[in-house]
Order: structure tokens, then C-alpha cells, then sequence
């Protein structure tokens, strides 16, 4: 049986927790913050930022199109010369 991973119940994420929630790296996690694809919260008081992470703002990032629609793509065979 696969473990399932207890994440905290306060809604609250650190870093780490988030990237393990959306199964990426926390240096991916942090690019995304900067590219403005998921919504990060910085502690303030710190030399450092120091970031927390609502599940509810993780899921939405994952359900929001990120991919620019294209027109489909045609098969050679599908195209006839005359």
C-alpha cells in the first residue's frame, strides 16, 4: 500500500510541505512564486523570505491553464497532393 503523507491541518504550508503537496522541487516551487504561477505569502521580520502556502492557493494554481491553445496538428499521410 502507498503511504499517504499527513499534511498540517492549519492550511498553512512551508516550502517544502508546498513543493511535496504539488509533487515538484522547492527550487521549482520558488521560480513559480517569481513567474507569478502560484501565489506565495512572505513572513516579514526575516533577513531572509521566509514563504507560506494556503493548499487552497496550490490547488487552484494547479487547475488554472497554463498551456496557450494551438491549432491542431495535421498528419502528412491526412494531406492529399493533387
Amino acid at each position: 500500500m502507498s503511504e499517504m503523507k499527513n499534511f498540517p491541518t492549519s492550511g498553512w504550508l512551508t516550502a517544502a510541505e508546498a513543493a511535496e503537496y504539488l509533487k515538484i522541487k522547492t527550487r521549482t516551487l520558488l521560480l513559480w512564486i517569481r513567474q507569478g504561477k502560484v501565489i506565495g505569502h512572505s513572513l516579514s521580520g526575516t533577513r531572509r523570505h521566509v514563504w507560506r502556502f494556503r493548499k487552497e492557493d496550490l490547488d487552484s494554481a494547479l487547475l488554472a491553464s497554463s498551456v496557450v491553445p494551438s491549432e491542431p496538428l495535421t498528419v502528412l499521410s491526412d494531406r492529399r497532393t493533387v
